[in-house]
């Protein structure tokens, strides 16, 4: 059994792991708002001093780079982890798991016209556009989606499709639900569906359906909403 000196020792560790988990929560939500947001903002908006930030990243591009991967990581899992024998239905899948996670679509969309972020967000996104080829590859030599261009530039604009009405969602105020079923319809019509096929498709398949974020998961941004903060000045020295 830990002793308590142990347990008191692994309190600021613990705490240094909220601080980092809630500036990289902060820093998502204020770089989603104002991109060019600076280190005193998003301390601000976690509750924690500039000097806690220090403690966890070097400066700004560290911290923003820290989000890219916890972003692409979390999109790269989605693509992976998904599939459907379907494939029109597959995309139409991916698009709706991309709207659940578009706090981070959002970011990483922002960040990849940014410099020095371009060639980071690319090299991080690659496995998500590789699983986007495949099943355009697929569905195009199954003659189930549009074979009038190469595989490469659908793959493309079918994933600016789904990124095209995850940042209209932030304009247009759509609910969880509208925001669901809309990046679907865009991400079939794109691949060739006409609307209403792809209307009846999204109707019919049981995989499509809009499920209601379970309780204490943010729907506006369509992440988990972020745990409040350790204490400022707890273990704000210590690296995570």
């Amino acid at each position: 059994m830990p002793t308590i000196t142990e347990e008191v020792r692994r309190a600021p560790r613990r705490d240094a792991a909220a601080n980092r988990e809630a500036l990289l929560a902060a820093a998502s939500a204020t770089l989603n708002e104002h991109p060019d947001a600076g280190l005193e903002a998003i301390a601000s908006a976690a509750g924690l001093s500039r000097r806690a930030v220090y403690g966890h990243f070097a400066g700004r591009d560290e911290l923003i780079a820290a989000l890219i991967a916890s972003g692409a990581t979390r999109l790269n899992d989605i693509a992976a982890t998904l599939d459907h024998p379907h494939t029109p239905t597959a995309i139409a899948l991916l698009g709706a798991r991309l709207w659940h996670a578009v706090e981070h679509v959002q970011l990483l969309a922002a960040m990849a016209v940014r410099e020095p972020h371009v060639d980071q967000v690319a090299a991080a996104l690659a496995p998500v556009r590789e699983r986007v080829g495949e099943l355009v590859t697929r569905g195009i030599d199954e003659g189930a989606l549009r074979g009038d261009m190469n595989p490469q530039t659908l793959a493309r604009l079918i994933e600016r499709a789904a990124i095209a009405v995850l940042l209209e969602a932030s304009v247009a105020r759509l609910d969880d639900a509208e925001g669901h079923r809309l990046v679907m319809l865009s991400v079939l019509g794109t691949a060739g569906l006409g609307w209403r096929e792809a209307g009846a498709l999204i109707d019919a398949a049981p995989e499509l359906a809009y499920c209601p974020a379970p309780a204490g998961v943010g729907t506006t941004a369509g992440a988990p909403t972020a745990a409040a903060p350790a204490d400022a000045e707890t273990g704000e020295e210590a690296r995570a």
